[in-house]
């Protein structure tokens, strides 16, 4: 039964990563994407991977992919000139497809990967899974790998808003400016003088 399980998941997952790829509209290749984390995710939790199927549902399902699906929503795309360049870049994409695909059974092959050298996973019999584990190794172990990674997240993050925020596009106050402002500096008081019609009798 297990077999069986695998071997649907894995078309569901072909099949959603073919129409991601070959789809046309945006919106459905994203939902098509959907689909494929969420094949993924069970795949994982077939391999007793349950962090990272739940991790793979969490980040890029509930957060990456919404966030993609607004943008794409929000924006008009015009899609003549993807529906006009398809058939002309066809060839090529077929070409590199097929190197990809060979590509990876020379790696990915059973010879490299079959059950001999990469044995099942056997059922977790202790009562701790493989999540306290994973964090005990990763706060324990790998702590100043995981530190540095974090520390270089920040700056990643820290130069990409300084790249966003440059000298022309912001618009800094002066707080002492604005305490020091008069009334006369904001408000202009015009006198006019009332006007009438001619034949006005009023």
């Amino acid at each position: 039964m297990e077999k069986v399980l695998f071997y649907i998941f894995a078309a569901i997952l072909l099949f959603a990563a073919t129409m991601v790829i070959t789809v046309r509209n945006p919106v459905r290749a994203a939902l098509f994407l959907v689909l494929a984390f969420f094949t993924s995710a069970a795949i994982w939790l077939m391999l007793e991977a349950e962090f990272l199927a739940i991790s793979l549902v969490l980040v890029y399902v509930g957060a990456v992919l919404v966030l993609f699906l607004f943008v794409v929503m929000m924006l008009d795309i015009d899609l003549k000139p993807l529906k006009a360049g398809f058939a002309r870049y066809l060839p090529l994409g077929i070409l590199v497809a097929a190197l990809i695909v060979i590509e990876m059974i020379a790696v990915l092959g059973v010879h490299n990967f079959g059950l001999e050298q990469v044995p099942a996973p056997t059922a977790d019999v202790n009562a701790d899974g493989n999540t306290r584990r994973l964090g005990l190794l990763l706060y324990t172990v790998y702590v100043y790998p995981f530190e540095i990674a974090a520390v270089i997240l920040t700056v990643a993050i820290v130069a990409a808003i300084t790249l966003t925020l440059r000298p022309q596009n912001r618009k800094l106050q002066d707080p002492g400016q604005q305490v020091r402002v008069r009334r006369e500096d904001r408000v202009r008081l015009v006198d006019m003088p009332s006007e009438t019609k001619q034949g006005d009798k009023s």
